[in-house]
């Protein structure tokens, strides 16, 4: 292995034509460790940097929480669109995490031959922004992470209160948000995404089993007596469907940090969609699945756990996706504590306790707003609609466009386009039509149907909701705002 100084030397080097150097760095943010650390049962569980890393924290943090949403939006759209734009965003999705990788190795590439040196700095998404467009490029894209990464932790919360209920009514589900609001503030313990090698390994796992165990109790409970399947109904819901899938195969506000914990992120380009061909076999079998069994009724149970018949079966599912949003939470969370530590000048600060303690207001706002807005399934639309449009599909398309936008930068990009893109005009083609098609469906339609629908979950539960859905209204298959509930504990 090289030594600590030679390491510092070549970590400035560019990294896309040294791949030997790096792959003698522990990551991209240039840790290091010697050779009997390597085999050491620490290393194992805690130092993860390889491809096969990066594609267990891809596809672990593509699909949490939303897995249990995803039946309600076939409701909304019915079985054939329910299908068909899993698939045509899950391929969107893959496209545009492209493209972050792409611009995250120019903008890598570019710094290193200025001689900057990214030891002990990991780098961000709106950084990348920054370096290559320039500073209102940065401010658009910090902002829109920001929210989007807050609000992806915030349902994390939601969700979790919302599955521990289904184990344990005696409390509701707002006095849960607070247990484990508490229980999630410790993942400011873990320094980054270079830590999470155990926890994506296992977080995959756990999604695995609660979606095929969806698939599998379904199938074997049988339609419910009477079952319909209306969907699609009505304009609002169909788009509010649409966009919780689109929110779905939108894990990519940590792309640039998943990136940036590999030994050789330039290998990062293909391993998104990989994910999500695999996350496909769980999303697809256990949404058809359960949709077929209970149709109209899941328009009412936007989390899939609420109808499916208690067992032990069930209960080992609920207490594995507990466990898989607080690996979930910390995801979200920690571009968020990269950010606050680069803003009040702690990023560089080696001892754990005290990047710990600086780490805590960021879980604060967040444990808030879980509270405030308790509406799961209907806040996944919204945050789709709304935040991820933009994060995941339109920035990364217009920002790839923008930097090869001159000859000169075509012509010394650091990643030219793939065999099956022999031509940057086939790229910026593909690239358009995300841009028009999110901004129209997504954001457009999208953000008028999920805003609709999540104002209707307002006035008919009320902020600071005590139990949101404990007691369900009658199904409204028309979309009618059903009366509001009495109070319920």
């Amino acid at each position: 292995m090289l030594t600590e100084k030679q390491g510092e030397e070549s970590i400035v080097s560019n990294f896309h034509d040294n791949e030997s150097n790096i792959d003698n760095k522990e990551g991209g943010d240039g840790s290091k460790e010697d050779d009997q650390s390597m085999f050491g049962l620490k290393s194992f569980l805690w130092h993860g940097g390889s491809v096969w890393d990066a594609w267990f924290s891809c596809a672990s943090n593509q699909v949490a929480q939303v897995l249990l949403t995803l039946p309600y939006s076939f409701s909304q759209l019915g079985m054939l669109s329910g299908i068909l734009l899993q698939i045509f965003y899950g391929f969107l999705g893959s496209w545009t995490a492209y493209l972050i990788s792409v611009l995250y190795v120019e903008y890598r590439s570019r710094k290193e031959k200025e001689g900057v040196n990214f030891k002990n700095h990991v780098i961000q998404w709106f950084e990348v922004l920054d370096g290559l467009l320039g500073p209102y490029w940065k401010a658009v894209g910090l902002a829109f992470n920001v929210i989007f990464l807050c609000f992806g932790s915030v349902i994390q919360l939601i969700a979790c209160a919302s599955n521990i209920y289904y184990i344990n009514d005696h409390l509701d589900k707002r006095t849960w948000t607070y247990i484990f609001g508490a229980c999630c503030a410790t993942t400011v313990f873990i320094p980054s995404f270079h830590n999470y090698r155990l926890w994506s390994f296992l977080g995959l796992g756990m999604t695995t089993y609660t979606a095929w165990y969806m698939a599998i109790a379904s199938l074997v409970h049988g339609q419910v007596e009477g079952v319909t399947h209306s969907g699609p109904s009505k304009l609002v819901l169909y788009f509010t469907g649409a966009t919780n899938i689109l929110y779905t195969f939108g894990g990519h506000a940590v792309t640039v940090e998943i990136m940036h914990a590999m030994w050789k992120p330039q290998k990062f380009k293909y391993i998104y969609l990989l994910a999500t061909l695999y996350v496909f076999t769980l999303t697809l079998p256990s949404a058809a699945a359960v949709y077929w069994a209970f149709g109209d009724e899941l328009l009412n149970h936007s989390n899939a756990f609420s109808l499916l018949p208690k067992s032990g079966f069930r209960d080992a599912a609920v207490i594995l996706m507990l466990i898989h949003q607080f690996i979930t939470f910390g995801f979200a969370c920690t571009p968020l504590y990269f950010i606050w530590e680069k803003v009040i000048g702690m990023h560089d600060t080696k001892s754990l306790c005290l990047r710990a303690l600086v780490r805590l207001p960021v879980v604060i706002p967040i444990w808030f707003l879980a509270i405030i807005f308790p509406f799961f399934g209907p806040i996944n639309s919204a945050v789709g609609a709304l935040l991820v449009s933009f994060t995941v599909y339109i920035i990364p398309a217009l920002a790839h466009m923008l930097t090869y936008k001159d000859a000169s930068a075509r012509k010394n990009a650091a990643e030219k386009p793939p065999s099956f893109f022999p031509s940057w005009a086939g790229m910026y083609a593909v690239n358009m039509f995300i841009v028009v098609w999110v901004l129209i469906v997504g954001f457009g339609f999208g953000g008028w149907a999920s805003m609709t629908n999540f104002v209707r979950q307002v006035d008919t539960f009320g902020l600071f909701a005590k139990c949101y859905q404990c007691n369900p209204p009658p199904i409204h298959p028309s979309g009618a705002s059903p009366p509001p509930l009495p109070p319920h504990h």
